[in-house]
């Protein structure tokens, strides 16, 4: 039966190929249960115009028709030459024929590609080359094994080991790993604005004593910040003063809680009117009013803006005071437009000041503002830091970092990577000191390493040290190969 069978081929390649003078031998390979031959001519190929000549036939010698087939005759780049080549102009005859009219531009080795598609079926796939002024073409299936020898990919070369050895290559895996992109920015030491606290009076006045006079004092809470006279502020003591002695009267009556109320509205006046509670203590202790009435500090922190002096004159609701609690900061970053997909809140972050040289502080991407700067085409972060040694302080410059994890990505280092114009290789070690160059797609950079997107598989054993050597091999090669 295997006999029969082989001289069935045999007999339907010798009519497929009847010139034979005007074209060259066939080959024969086999992919996913597709017995592909091909021809071309004329049989010496030559710079301009050549045909390529195709049958496809199942394993029992059936003719396969109405495949979808693709032929790219091609060369990659290489250094400052561009690609060249391309697909090919393929025309269905009969009985499981196909003609591909393609063009070769130079005198050189070029890189074939064959696939054929049936609808509902794996695709068969071929590669191998051809050369200008060379009979024929040289073909190998891909898939399952050839049914003719095997020819090697146009595309590799051998270097012997010893001068692997000397030239120092090293290889490397592409693997899978978590892959993080870091967004670096500049940023900003501000006061947290939640906690400022502004300080006013609710009543005219005049300045009297002031005991915090100078912006950047530290304060604490209830420390008294200056003394103000005010003519409504002591009309009110009174009224307070004589709301206790109308409450001591109506004790000893027999309705002793007619003047509780007098007394709570005269408190809480003079607490509205911010008087804290030790004067108020001390104004009903004493009996006698204040002609000037500290003014306390309503938080512990620093004072970061002063607007009075002795004897100013002052209106209710201006600011008299600001103070920061310092205890903890924003600092304000600004990232580029392009930068923030890879920034969300809740992200960690990692702040350096340049005047702290060694020393890092840990923060969390608290806000993402939803607004953009139309001239600088940036976005605004907000990281809140504990400050409890005032190691950071309001207007300093800062560097932030802010990791953005990625998920698993293939990589590879990226001292594997050479770039040819717009397009990225690498090399393939495929043993015994033989290499291939290997078109990829590069995605994301981290570190020492760069994403594949494309052209490798986990696994795949690529040069990763001395790669611009290998790739000075390879161009040399293929000169002596064109010579």
């Amino acid at each position: 039966m295997r006999a029969e069978k082989l001289l069935s081929i045999a007999a339907g390649v010798l009519i497929v190929w009847g010139c034979a003078g005007s074209r060259s031998e066939p080959v024969t390979v086999r992919s996913d249960g597709i017995e592909i031959s091909a021809a071309v001519e004329p049989p010496l190929l030559r710079v301009g115009e050549n045909v390529m000549w195709l049958e496809l036939r199942t394993d029992g010698g059936a003719a396969i028709t109405g495949a979808d087939v693709d032929v790219k005759v091609h060369m990659h780049a290489m250094g400052a030459m561009a690609a060249m080549g391309g697909p090919a102009a393929v025309t269905e005859l009969e009985d499981g024929r196909y003609r591909a009219d393609f063009e070769l531009a130079m005198g050189t080795t070029w890189i074939v590609e064959i696939a054929a598609r049936r609808p509902g079926r794996a695709v068969a796939r071929a590669e191998g080359s051809l050369t200008v002024g060379t009979a024929g073409v040289r073909l190998t299936g891909i898939g399952t094994p050839a049914t003719v020898k095997e020819e090697r990919h146009p595309s590799e070369f051998r270097i012997a080991p010893g001068r692997l050895q000397r030239i120092g290559v090293r290889v490397a895996r592409a693997e899978t790993k978590s892959l993080a992109t870091t967004v670096r920015a500049v940023g900003r030491v501000v006061a947290e604005e939640t906690t400022l606290e502004d300080v006013s009076l609710k009543v005219h006045g005049w300045v009297g004593e002031v005991l915090v006079d100078a912006v950047g004092d530290p304060v604490n809470r209830g420390d008294i910040l200056f003394t103000v006279y005010s003519p409504e502020l002591y009309a009110a003591q009174e009224e307070y003063l004589q709301a206790l002695r109308s409450q001591q009267r109506a004790r000893e009556t027999s309705a002793p809680d007619r003047a509780d109320y007098l007394v709570r509205a005269g408190r809480n006046r003079l607490r509205l009117w911010d008087i804290a509670e030790p004067d108020l203590e001390r104004l009903a202790r004493t009996g006698e009013p204040l002609e000037n009435i500290p003014i306390r500090a309503p938080v512990t922190g620093y004072v970061v803006e002063k607007n009075l002096v002795r004897g100013s004159a002052t209106k209710p609701g201006q600011r008299l005071y600001r103070i920061a609690p310092l205890s903890r900061v924003w600092v304000e970053a600004e990232v580029y437009e392009y930068e923030l997909a890879f920034v969300r809140e809740g992200q960690a972050a990692t702040v350096t000041l340049p005047y702290l040289p060694g020393r890092s502080f840990e923060a969390t991407v608290a806000y993402v503002y939803p607004t953009l700067d139309p001239e600088t085409r940036t976005a605004r972060l907000r990281l809140v830091l504990p400050n409890t040694d005032l190691a950071l302080r309001p207007d300093m410059y800062a560097n932030v970092r802010v990791q953005a994890a990625r998920g698993e990505r293939l990589v590879v280092p990226q001292s594997a990577v050479l770039y040819a114009g717009e397009r990225s290789f690498v090399f393939r070690a495929l043993g015994e000191g033989r290499f291939r160059p290997q078109p990829v797609g590069i995605g994301l950079r981290s570190g020492e390493e760069v994403e594949i997107l494309t052209g490798l598989e986990p696994g795949d054993e690529i040069v990763s040290s001395g790669t611009f050597l290998i790739a000075s091999e390879s161009r040399l090669r293929a000169a002596m190969e064109r010579w």
